[in-house]
């Protein structure tokens, strides 16, 4: 019997050998140097479950269930004994490359238990077969094992056992990554063999092209000279040797291109293959992607990977073909420049499916930065902060920490990273206050009504309140040409409001009338200059953020960003942070300068130390040891963004309206791409307008029927629709 991996309907076949080869050679290509070895073994027996009968029949069409994925583990097993250190990752890698990792569980779990411990003392049909295809290889572990314990005397000896732990899963998500990327990239090449992958790029290129464009820039003003200066600051202090570089730079400096030419100089001085942005909004994602694009040219192919993104098929076969390369490609991240979210990244790194950490391997040799570090949650401050330590740590990649307001995480970096060096680039910030173009008055208590007005009088004016409701109560109370933005509104309609009111602003320093009521989406990555800016109680870091938005380039002789409160109701996050910031009023004259900022984050975190410490990998661990590691248990604990919301799909515009028919009848790959007509709702908003038929589910998802609850002006008006009959 010739033993197949897979059949074609063309009647095609690939020997499961073949496939074995292929496999471990491609996971080994994609592993770093000391996880070569280990990488081609799990791909060399991935598959020996495919030696069994009952799978070849299968293969051959019979209509027949089998299990082929324990078999190779159990093979190593008996080849390795139980002292191996490497033998539990290769275990964990080999049962889980279909269904995800498995959690390790006890000695005492049943064969029917998904545990690794259950499914290694499950009974399989004879695959010995293989053993006249195949011979495995016995890994070197001393390299491995080396690998691992690098840099062990930057640990005390407390939390070197756990720190062990830590490190061992990573690098089993790490080698679980090349296996299952290789397995799928070669089933793909035997399925469709003219299937694309891959964005491409010239760094070289890319670099002479910005520096160009940087040089452009007209430095005529303070704020821009300091900003050319603060730029080349910058440039310099990137070249010391590091993991982790911070950089400091107040808003408005140009931050975000200046991080993206850094990151090119560090590609090509030091052979970085790919370069990250990570960013914390979708809602700024898709429009950061746009300028470097813009400014980039065709120098880099810039790949977006985030949940409001699909790339759509043009009408031309070629164009289907391209964004069918680019679908491909956000699987795992083939790509030279990739623009992505927290969510993407960090699930990278923590989930246990395949699909989500396929791309991990491909964050090695990188140059990642993180924009707006300081809104890492602090419920995964820890988590968040250690796997960037292990990427930079392990994978030899550089990260760069980017914001205005950045926390002081070096106690941090020095108790959880001391693998990782730390180097703050722009020491002098002596150029800072040339930045500081609006100055911050504390209004204290008031209401909507009084803050509508001081805007109205003072336009160009902006106000930024906490809640989306509140957003909509302000803006029915304004009179004159406003503008709303809130996430009640879909993606596609806010990027058309933000377009909007920057053709009225131009370039002038006055336009009469203009008042904008936000919620705190426009704080980051939305350049508006505006004469006041109006920030209901918050943290810190957002009041400085909307800062920004008040007389961005320095044009207007005085600019004020006001700080209110009102009597509504905050609750969490929100109200802490609120009442940090309100200590810090009455404290400091100043509360851009360096020390009011430094202590508002020592502030939160003392507050926060508790749900800072409670949600390390290592607590679900216990003591059981290496092949008892939760990786299923705490991916499903690790979430990033809470899930109490649900999307509403918002037949918005006419491709909106054509999608939803397709959803309709069924066509479930329509559901990214309506990421772009997807509002937010609580749960419980959901209910309500369910209760009252504004809203249908088809095949999962939820659509909006009755167009009444979509305002053109508000977006979604739950509760208090018009009364208009137009029903979808």
């Amino acid at each position: 019997m010739e033993f197949l991996a897979h059949s074609a309907d063309d009647g095609r076949t690939q020997l499961l050998r073949d496939h074995l080869d292929e496999t471990a050679k491609m996971a080994s290509d994609f592993a770093i140097e000391p996880m070569k070895a280990l990488t081609y073994s799990i791909g060399k027996a991935h598959d020996l479950g495919k030696y069994t009968l009952s799978f070849q029949k299968r293969v051959r069409g019979a209509d027949i269930r089998t299990e082929h994925s324990a078999h190779g583990a159990i093979e190593y097993a008996k080849l390795l004994g139980g002292n191996s250190i490497a033998l539990p990752l290769i275990e964990y890698c080999i049962v889980g490359h279909h269904s995800g990792l498995p959690d390790g569980g006890t000695d005492v779990d049943l064969p029917d238990m998904p545990t690794l411990y259950g499914r290694m003392k499950r009974d399989f049909e004879d695959y010995s077969a293989y053993k006249d295809e195949i011979s495995l290889p016995r890994p070197n572990e001393d390299d491995f094992l080396s690998f691992w314990r690098k840099n062990n005397d930057d640990y005390d000896k407390k939390s070197l056992a756990g720190e062990y732990m830590e490190r061992y899963a990573f690098l089993t998500r790490y080698a679980f990554s090349c296996l299952t990327d290789a397995d799928f990239i070669g089933t793909e090449r035997f399925s469709d063999a003219t299937a694309k992958r891959g964005a491409d790029g010239d760094f070289e290129a890319a670099y002479r092209r910005l520096t160009e464009k940087l040089n452009g820039f007209v430095c005529d003003t303070k704020v821009r000279r300091a900003r050319r200066q603060l730029q080349n600051d910058a440039a310099d202090g990137c070249r010391e040797d590091a993991e982790v570089y911070i950089l400091n730079m107040p808003t408005g400096s140009g931050k975000t291109l200046c991080s993206l030419k850094l990151a090119l100089e560090k590609a090509l001085s030091e052979g970085k293959k790919r370069i990250i942005y990570v960013i914390p909004y979708t809602s700024i994602v898709e429009q950061t992607a746009e300028v470097f694009q813009d400014v980039l040219g065709d120098t880099v192919e810039v790949l977006q990977h985030h949940s409001n993104f699909i790339y759509e098929d043009d009408d031309n076969s070629e164009g289907v073909r391209d964004s069918d390369r680019l679908r491909r490609t956000c699987e795992n991240w083939d790509a030279k420049l990739i623009v992505t979210t927290n969510v993407q990244f960090f699930e990278s790194l923590y989930h246990y499916r395949s699909s989500r950490l396929r791309k991990l391997h491909n964050l090695s040799d990188s140059v990642i930065i993180f924009d707006e570090i300081h809104t890492l949650p602090t419920k995964y401050l820890l988590p968040c902060l250690k796997g960037i330590s292990y990427v930079t740590g392990f994978l030899n990649s550089k990260a760069i920490f980017l914001s205005a307001t950045m926390p002081d995480y070096l106690p941090f970096f020095k108790r959880y990273m001391p693998i990782s060096k730390v180097h703050e680039i722009i020491k002098d910030r002596s150029l800072f206050s040339c930045f500081e173009n609006c100055r911050y008055e504390n209004l204290g208590k008031t209401d909507f009504n009084d803050i509508a007005l001081r805007a109205e009088r003072e336009a160009p004016s902006l106000i930024i309140v906490n809640k989306r409701r509140s957003a909509r109560e302000v803006y029915r109370q304004l009179n004159g040409e406003k503008y709303h933005l809130s996430t009640y509104m879909c993606p596609v309609h806010r990027l058309e409001i933000i377009a909007k009111i920057k053709e009225r602003l131009g370039d002038s320093d006055e336009r009469n009338g203009l008042t904008v009521v936000s919620t705190s989406l426009i704080e980051a990555g939305v350049d508006l200059d505006f004469r006041n800016v109006y920030r209901e109680l918050c943290g810190l870091d957002s009041i400085l953020q909307s800062g920004g938005r008040c007389n961005r380039e320095g044009r207007r002789t005085d600019g004020v960003t006001y700080i209110f409160s009102t009597e509504e109701n905050v609750r969490g996050d929100v109200a802490l942070r609120g009442n940090i910031t309100s200590q810090l009023l009455k404290k400091y004259d100043k509360i851009n300068s360096a020390e009011c900022v430094a202590e508002y984050y020592r502030l939160l975190f003392d507050f926060r130390e508790n749900e800072i410490h409670e949600n390390v990998f290592l607590d679900m661990c216990g003591n059981r040891g290496i092949r008892s590691i939760p990786f299923r248990k705490y991916a499903e604990s690790f979430e990033y963004i809470s899930s109490d919301t649900i999307g509403i799909i918002i037949p918005y515009d006419e491709t909106a309206r054509r999608l939803i028919e397709k959803l309709k009848y069924g066509d479930l790959s329509v559901i990214r791409r309506l990421g772009k007509y997807s509002v937010s709702a609580y749960r419980y908003e959901l209910d309500d307008i369910l209760k009252e038929g504004a809203v249908r589910e088809y095949n999962g998802a939820f659509v909006l029927e009755n167009m009444s609850y979509y305002n053109p002006e508000l977006g979604l008006t739950i509760g208090e629709h018009n009364d208009s009959d137009y029903i979808y």
